[in-house]
């Protein structure tokens, strides 16, 4: 079944990635965005009979007006704390609120290489709102202490007015010489393509030894924003890792949107062993890969899982990685599903959850797994 499932990916046509003259540098205006923190403590209203009621209410806001923004997450003090707390919010969009959306828990601490300070959701896309409510419960437990929701502007830039500009879409470097491997190099758009604000992340860039794993995931951050929105979407997730999260940057080392665009994620060269900070206790010697959207029940278009592929067979020939073969990676954070100090056999291709107590990536992304690695089995000859 999954070899069936696999070729029809790989057989599925994918479109060309739109080009365009990239935008000069002294053309593209401000692009960092802004972030705005609300703290939230106590019951502003009574009652509000749509709010959902699994568990104890500890903070309920009344809707408030806000400062524009596009990406809201709730964080707080403690950052084991994301499992005794269920946190919803309401958006206003061109005067209609929202209904309720859950955000999911997952932003995990980075074992101490990039602070991991907070706890938090995953950031959720909103689209351009106005105002906001959030219903925070507590199903057993205590509420944790200092919770904020951090709503997040990304900013606008000419980048946004034109198509996304893919770079090296064949096998070739930048030197002009063939790519080591055995699967082309996809085409990627850049970090000043999708217009990262360089300023804002950490200027030291950290290497693994090597990528022996790639971890699959998504950001539950939303699927209704059209593509043409997903470098906005993107600069708002790097502005929440690094401003809200404290990390050196994007988490993810790639990301790919519905349409099967892949972006570059964490700075420092997507064809080096960029240290990410996508799966606590086994960022060193792996990559991570993360799907534009949640996945839970949604079932990931073809075009998003066919770039998925072709991203992690590059990467994964490289270093001449066997896609359908086991690793053995030792745990650096007890906060993991592994205690620290510990190993564990990986499937080379890895959903997060394999390594973190968390749904991600999404019920229905992490089912094609098994034909991902036999479309990367297929990639890499």
């Amino acid at each position: 079944m999954y070899t069936r499932i696999a070729l029809s990916i790989a057989a599925l046509a994918v479109p060309a990635v739109l080009a365009g003259p990239p935008a000069q540098a002294e053309d593209r205006p401000s692009t960092s965005g802004s972030t705005v923190t609300l703290p939230l403590t106590g019951i502003e209203q009574e009652s509000d009979v749509a709010a959902p009621r699994a568990g104890r209410t500890e903070v309920l806001t009344a809707e408030r007006g806000t400062p524009a923004y596009s990406l809201v997450g709730v964080t707080w003090a403690d950052p084991g704390a994301g499992a005794r707390v269920a946190v919803h919010v309401r958006t206003r969009t061109g005067g209609v609120w929202s209904p309720w959306h859950e955000l999911h828990a997952g932003v995990e601490g980075t074992g101490g290489t990039e602070g991991g300070l907070r706890g938090g959701t995953e950031p959720f896309w909103a689209g351009r709102s106005d105002g906001i409510q959030v219903h925070v419960v507590v199903p057993d437990g205590v509420l944790p202490q200092d919770l904020r929701a951090e709503l997040v502007d990304p900013g606008d830039s000419i980048l946004d007015r034109m198509p996304p500009r893919a770079s090296l879409p064949t096998g070739i470097g930048a030197d002009g010489r063939a790519v080591k491997g055995h699967a082309d190099k996809p085409a990627i758009v850049a970090r000043k393509d999708w217009g990262a604000d360089e300023s804002l992340r950490d200027t030291k860039f950290k290497y693994t030894n090597t990528v022996r794993a790639a971890f699959v995931h998504h950001t539950a951050d939303g699927n209704d924003f059209p593509c043409s929105d997903s470098a906005k979407v993107l600069r708002a997730i790097y502005r929440y890792h690094v401003k809200t999260n404290g990390w050196a940057d994007v988490g993810y080392n790639f990301l790919v949107d519905k349409c099967g665009t892949i972006f570059e994620g964490r700075a420092g060269g997507t064809a080096k062993p960029v240290l990410g900070a996508h799966t606590l206790g086994f960022n060193t010697d792996s990559m991570g890969v993360a799907a534009m959207g949640t996945y839970t029940t949604a079932v990931p278009p073809g075009r998003m899982l066919i770039a998925i592929s072709r991203v992690i067979a590059w990467k994964l020939g490289l270093d001449d990685r066997n896609p359908k073969g086991k690793v053995t990676l030792r745990s650096s954070d007890g906060g993991s599903r592994y205690p620290k100090g510990t190993t564990h056999a990986f499937d080379v291709i890895s959903g997060h959850r394999d390594a973190f107590n968390t749904e991600c990536p999404g019920q229905a992304l992490y089912d094609q797994l098994p034909a991902i690695r036999t479309d990367v089995a297929l990639r890499v000859g």
